[in-house]
């Protein structure tokens, strides 16, 4: 299963810093990092990263999921090359998993506007993402899945996490939870 994480300059490196290590070990996941272009990226910790690939080289199809890690260009900018690809890949009821700004991109594509969905608040959602309509559906919860739609609130990283975990099939339910409480609680049980 090919799980595609965007990477763009000034993302939120720690908002996919729980995810990451678990899907890129696992043998039944193969994860693979893409920019725009393809080119070197800098998060807003400062890490320098070169992605696998491009956004165009994804053949949609193969896609078993994307995640959009957030950070400022979801709110400053329109995103250039992957507003085509989500729609696409949403239209071929792929899974995306959006987190913090991230989730005000889906917000203005329409995408949740007929699903539970979560944000860092939704006046924040309302006021980055003026053509969102889904108010009605909006779940104050740090993450939450409807359909194929993962979001979650920029605080919750591990809560992130867990959904995507879920959603492919990573750990059964038991160590799904041993792992969440290892990571948010501290607590580990045998």
């Amino acid at each position: 299963m090919k799980i595609f994480i965007y990477l763009f300059d000034a993302y939120s490196d720690w908002e996919i810093a729980y995810l990451a290590p678990e899907l890129n070990k696992s043998e039944k996941h193969e994860l693979i990092y893409v920019s725009e272009k393809g080119d070197s990226v800098k998060s807003m910790g400062g890490l320098h990263v070169k992605p696998n690939g491009a956004i165009q080289d994804i053949i949609v199809e193969e896609l078993a999921m994307l995640i959009l890690p957030g950070g400022n260009l979801w709110e400053n900018e329109k995103p250039k090359g992957i507003e085509e690809f989500v729609k696409r890949a949403y239209n071929l009821e792929k899974p995306i998993a959006a987190i913090c700004a991230a989730t005000t991109f889906l917000g203005k594509l329409g995408i949740l506007d007929n699903i539970k969905h979560t944000s860092n608040d939704l006046n924040y959602l309302k006021a980055i993402a003026p053509e969102y309509k889904g108010a009605i559906h909006y779940q104050n919860t740090l993450a939450i899945s409807d359909k194929n739609i993962i979001t979650a609130n920029g605080i919750a990283p591990i809560e992130f996490a867990r959904e995507v975990f879920r959603k492919v099939h990573l750990y059964d339910e038991e160590n799904l939870e041993k792992w969440f409480q290892l990571f948010k609680n501290g607590v580990w049980e045998e």
